[in-house]
């Protein structure tokens, strides 16, 4: 009996479940019923209220507009930077927190967690949480994988790092080169808002060029909406999910 197909079945089988549990912290993070037995990953807070965050940044080309439209919203967002960006961009970054709004970690480059050994996702969080701190004056608290891709390698990275994991339960698509404003719109109001976190981004270094207008351009229209369903809009540490916010020395 050629034992051969059903070595190499067996092979596959533990690789998929290998992957599985791997990625187990998104794939539970990101669903429906991980909003229910992982609140605070999934980025579910109080009721009422919505979190505004923008991952990507901070980026020149971008950035300053996000900022300006948000003064005239007067809305506070969460802005989770990656450390490469913050060191090319550091005034940019230090004006990001300087008007009110609250900054996270996203990495250090743009690079999915499942493609990471457990130390190298260690030391691109760590090295993305020391930059943005230099640049912006604050220790982060807050932590978000590239892609979305929470890996238990991420999930421990965090935790070394003074980090809380947190995804989102609707987001825009804004990433996309054919998403418009009336796009980013219509897919964050058909997520989980009332007391979810919305994911938009404020630059297009790793997303086709340009989606960033149609974020930019969908905002007064999304907070209109959000509003009307008397909906408060702000950063994450107005979300109800337990944090702790240290400025640097």
């Amino acid at each position: 009996m050629n034992m051969r197909p059903t070595v190499i079945a067996g092979l596959g089988a533990l690789a998929v479940a290998g992957v599985a549990v791997h990625s187990a912290p998104s794939l539970i993070a990101l669903s429906a019923v991980g909003r229910r037995i992982s609140p605070d990953w999934a980025g579910v807070g109080t009721r009422g209220h919505v979190a505004l965050t923008f991952d990507d940044g901070p980026d020149p080309a971008s950035t300053p507009a996000f900022l300006d439209v948000l003064s005239e919203l007067n809305l506070r967002a969460t802005f989770f930077m990656l450390g490469s960006m913050a060191r090319r961009a550091p005034g940019l970054a230090a004006d990001v927190a300087a008007a009110g709004h609250e900054v996270g970690v996203h990495g250090d480059q743009h690079r999915s967690q499942l493609r990471l050994s457990p130390r190298a996702v260690a030391d691109d969080v760590a090295r993305a949480r020391d930059a943005i701190a230099a640049a912006t004056g604050v220790e982060p608290i807050w932590f978000r994988p590239p892609y979305g891709t929470l890996s238990l390698g991420g999930v421990r990275a965090a935790r070394m790092a003074g980090l809380r994991p947190v995804l989102w339960t609707a987001w825009g698509r804004d990433w996309r080169a054919e998403a418009t404003s009336e796009s980013v719109v219509a897919d964050v109001l058909g997520g989980y808002v009332d007391g979810g976190t919305v994911l938009l981004h404020d630059s297009d270094c790793t997303s086709a060029p340009d989606c960033w207008r149609a974020a930019l351009a969908a905002l007064p229209r999304l907070t209109e909406a959000l509003h009307a369903r008397s909906l408060r809009v702000g950063p994450l540490s107005e979300h109800g999910i337990s944090h702790l916010e240290r400025r640097v020395a």
